[in-house]
């Protein structure tokens, strides 16, 4: 089984690619998703979080996002520090979900695969992509958030081109229709390719 790794940048609409991907019959593995789950789940995870973070870290027995987000987009060291507690709790659940999946290739949706290094363990990567305005628009709509905000988080990430010269396959996610086509398309390519190996 092939482990493709689906990225893009914040706003570029990988979760909207990705379920595209689960409609045709491919496993989806939400990085993000399955981090914020054991966020709040793991004692482990939690007890680290409130030695970083302090007792703010959670609220209600729940992890306290606003406060976190505040303190690691102002911080590079304190995200780097959060990522090396969760990341690898993230990479031994993946490895559990992986060995119950059947299927020719599996994607792994990350939003920082590039940055924290996982590209290195994937088959294939599928970078998503979107114009800045429409990008923008998006999470103006979807978060309750600022331009700066934005901006800051997008600082955070490597940049487009940097992410496509590693990828073999590109994804332009402005309009839903061509995107679709192009999820078939890829999804498509990658059946071709695994068989023929």
């Amino acid at each position: 089984m092939k482990i493709v790794g689906l990225t893009g940048g914040i706003g570029s609409g990988k979760t909207t690619v990705a379920k595209e991907f689960n409609k045709l019959g491919v496993p989806i593995y939400i990085a993000d998703d399955e981090a914020k789950k054991l966020m709040n789940r793991s004692k482990v995870i939690k007890r680290k979080l409130i030695a970083l973070f302090g007792e703010d870290a959670y609220k209600n027995e729940k992890l306290n996002r606003p406060y976190l987000a505040k303190l690691i987009f102002n911080d590079e060291s304190l995200l780097k520090k959060m990522n090396a507690i969760v990341h690898p709790k993230v990479a031994q659940h993946f490895k559990r979900w992986l060995k119950k999946q059947d299927a020719p290739y599996i994607i792994k949706e990350v939003a920082i695969l590039f940055e924290n290094g996982s590209y290195k363990h994937c088959d294939y990567i599928i970078t998503v992509t979107a114009a800045i305005d429409t990008r923008m628009e998006r999470l103006l709509k979807r978060d309750n958030t600022t331009v700066s905000k934005i901006e800051a988080i997008m600082n955070n990430q490597w940049k487009d081109e940097e992410k496509i010269a590693l990828s073999q396959y590109v994804i332009y996610n402005d309009i839903l229709e061509d995107t679709i086509f192009q999820v078939q398309k890829t999804h498509n390519e990658l059946l071709k390719s695994i068989i023929s190996l």
